[in-house]
């Protein structure tokens, strides 16, 4: 049943929409971890999508062999697949870290690793080999990434790459197309709850917005068109300096759990009224590695208890009336900006989509968990929707596959910077900012 929202004296009934979890695939549960090392998930990811532009290799590039590295001759123009590897010369080193500690010249770390002397080198179980050519440009790319490359073996050993084929876009389920409603969807990330610079006014404006207590008539019947509301990550913001390995006060105690109570107590309201994820980031009290299992229900005494409030992995998988979601809450974009090169971030968020992976850096640069038998980040199905969380501001683009697959990227800006959420409309895909100004003039 809707919940129904007095407007003045005409009573609105919220929509509502079927919600289906997709989780599971992100969730640790009967894994065990035995020291294993990372090699496994880049051989379980090479084994996937290897399979996958094998299958596509034909279509591409019909009259060529398919080579094993190991199996290359030189000067024979032959297709090969593996895992690329970036070399970089300013990428950290755990060792440089100690030589540090015992130099008195800090070490200068830049926001990004890239330097032009960079190269890319492509492996497989047989082997690796250096590529060479102006067809795969190393800004571009990152350590993790299987293609497929057209090329010969050089006399130097090298191999020059003509062309490259990535696994692109996967199927995508058809998008219903009778929507004829307009239901939205509000996306927030950045909440950063305890932020000295955080706004609680600002916070409180979006929370009456989506529960309908703010705005006109027009607004209202809007509000009343919100189906469901996502958090992308960086909720709190906990003080660094109570993690210092000492003993907490009681006064610290409090301190420390204040910004989730006051969190928890924004999220009350809007669960009482519309269905809402929480999705843990890289400052909330979660686990560190990808994928972030979901926040614990017992820090929500209010909120979880509304059905209505769901605590989900990150990244977070969804369907809403059978429009499928996938999104982060942006640690994956954040690290492809320190390794490769691009105009703006949603060129990395549609790089992941046409790679078919949602973290190509992880376990190389970016925590996860070692698996053994899976590589849970290979996107299996084309989202129609995929959004990032934590950017520095608000895009969005259409995606257009080849077989007909439309995806819409969202870059969702840090609320508390900002003071934006993202509303999107299911029916059509289309989506805009809502901006909520809260300064204060005196």
């Amino acid at each position: 049943m809707g919940i129904m929202e007095v407007n003045g004296d005409e009573i609105l009934e919220r929509k509502q929409s079927s919600y289906q979890n997709l989780d599971e695939g992100y969730l640790v549960q009967n894994e065990v971890y035995k020291g294993q090392q990372y090699s496994q998930i880049y051989f379980v990811r090479l084994h996937m999508l290897r399979t996958l532009l094998y299958s596509l290799v034909p279509h591409w590039k019909p009259h060529f062999p398919v080579c094993t590295i190991l199996g290359l001759e030189g000067g024979k123009e032959c297709v090969v697949v593996g895992t690329l590897y970036k070399h970089m010369k300013l990428k950290p080193c755990i060792l440089d870290e100690y030589a540090k500690q015992r130099s008195s010249t800090p070490l200068v770390k830049p926001h990004n690793f890239m330097h032009p002397d960079d190269h890319l080198v492509l492996e497989d179980e047989s082997g690796r080999v250096r590529l060479e050519g102006t067809s795969l440009v190393p800004s571009v790319y990152v350590t993790g990434v299987v293609v497929a490359l057209l090329g010969k073996e050089t006399d130097a050993g090298t191999f020059l790459v003509q062309e490259c084929l990535e696994a692109g876009l996967p199927p995508q389920i058809e998008k219903p197309l009778k929507l004829g409603d307009d239901k939205y969807v509000v996306l927030i990330s950045g909440l950063s709850v305890g932020n000295s610079s955080s706004n609680p006014l600002q916070f409180q404006l979006l929370v009456d917005h989506i529960t309908g207590h703010l705005g006109d008539d027009m607004e209202q019947r809007m509000a009343a068109e919100i189906v469901h509301v996502v958090i992308a990550g960086n909720s709190v913001e906990i003080p660094k300096g109570h993690f210092n390995g000492q003993n907490l006060g009681p006064k610290d105690q409090s301190s420390l759990f204040e910004p989730i109570k006051e969190l928890d107590i924004s999220l009350a309201q809007i669960a009482a009224g519309v269905s809402l994820d929480i999705m843990p980031g890289p400052n909330d009290p979660a686990n560190f590695a990808l994928p972030q299992q979901p926040l614990n229900r017992c820090l929500f005494p209010g909120s979880s208890v509304y059905n209505t409030f769901r605590s989900c992995t990150n990244p977070h998988s969804f369907k809403l009336d059978n429009v499928s979601f996938v999104g982060t809450s942006g640690q994956n974009i954040y690290d492809l900006a320190k390794y490769s090169d691009a105009k703006n971030d949603l060129d990395f968020v549609e790089r992941t989509l046409r790679w078919r992976h949602l973290a190509p850096t992880a376990p190389n640069t970016l925590g996860c968990y070692p698996y053994t038998d899976k590589d849970p980040f290979v996107l299996d199905s084309c989202p129609h929707v995929y959004f990032v969380g934590n950017q520095d501001a608000f895009d969005s683009r259409l995606i257009k596959g080849p077989e007909g697959q439309v995806t819409r990227i969202i870059s969702i800006p840090k609320f508390c910077e900002a003071g934006v959420a993202i509303m999107l409309n299911l029916r059509n895909l289309e989506c805009h900012a809502l901006s909520f100004d809260a300064q204060l003039s005196l």
